[in-house]
């Protein structure tokens, strides 16, 4: 009766069951439920070892790394003609090269590790399950592990829906603040040649009265450079501000005040000229807050 399940569905065309003609039609498709087990039967009959789930030590996930395997077990042969040969457990010299990999059989497909659910029917897995049932190990897992030994643990999830694991944690690789002083440094992606572009473009910004009284100001700033300006004694303080800003747009988001040297003094009030400030051909310093 099994074998005739899997030839297929028998029809009768014709007269009775005894003397109409015979016709075998394809093959019975078999549940997600009957592939799982077949592919445990296979394993099982090529050496493998059942371990019972609750034997793992608490807080252990199926998909966490496992330590070193210290004992002994069954290798899966790599083509039909070889046999599951008993491995003693033993320290390898080149376990940088072993591949650990976990094939979950889910309801309506497979995963491995934390990869994505491949689906029972799809001719493309095929020849993977085959390799499974066959006790053999997977080609695509044999080139991943590049000569090394491959250790595949199946889990019977045959009940469960697929459930994709969470993301692992990956390190941040943007741009932000250089922490650990008090002021601290901004860290800018611009070239040389976009830096010089931008002060370039901040002083073509600044109104020139050339009629009117000029200044040169020297800015000494946070991030270690410095920009000379000149500016009409009639400038305001906010104007050498938004001139810092137009020359490192890095910094428009960054809180800093401007300070005067010998005596070092905040110029809190920028609504004052540089006149009236007494910042005629001065030296004004840049601190973040």
């Amino acid at each position: 009766e099994e074998e005739e399940e899997e030839e297929g569905q028998r029809f009768y065309a014709g007269g009775s069951e005894r003397s109409g003609q015979q016709i075998v039609g394809p093959p019975r498709k078999k549940s997600p439920n009957e592939l799982v087990e077949d592919l445990f039967r296979g394993a099982k009959e090529h050496g493998a070892v059942a371990i019972d789930r609750a034997a793992k030590s608490p807080g252990e996930s199926s998909g966490s790394r496992p330590k070193p395997f210290a004992g002994g077990g069954y290798r899966l042969g790599a083509a039909p003609e070889e046999e599951s040969a008993y491995v003693a457990g033993e320290m390898r010299q080149n376990a940088a090269q072993d591949v650990h990999v976990v094939l979950k059989l889910w309801k309506s497909g497979f995963s491995l590790d934390g990869g994505e659910l491949r689906s029972y029917q799809d001719p493309a897995n095929s020849q993977f399950l085959e390799s499974i049932r066959r006790g053999e190990v997977p080609a695509e897992l044999r080139r991943l592990a590049r000569g090394g030994q491959v250790n595949l643990d199946l889990e019977d999830h045959r009940d469960e829906d697929f459930v994709k694991p969470k993301g692992s944690f990956r390190a941040f690789t943007g741009e932000g603040q250089k922490l650990g002083s008090t002021t601290p440094q901004v860290m800018s992606s611009s070239s040389p040649a976009q830096q010089a572009e931008n002060e370039a473009k901040a002083s073509s910004s600044v109104f020139i009265d050339e009629s009117e009284p000029t200044t040169n100001i020297q800015i000494r700033l946070a991030d270690g450079g410095r920009l000379v300006q000149k500016f009409n004694h009639s400038h305001r303080i906010r104007d050498i501000r938004l001139f810092i800003v137009d020359a490192r747009p890095a910094m428009a988001a960054t809180g800093f005040v401007l300070m005067t040297t010998f005596p070092n003094k905040e110029l809190s009030d920028e609504d004052q000229t540089l006149k009236e400030a007494n910042l005629l051909n001065a030296v004004i310093v840049q601190r973040f807050i």
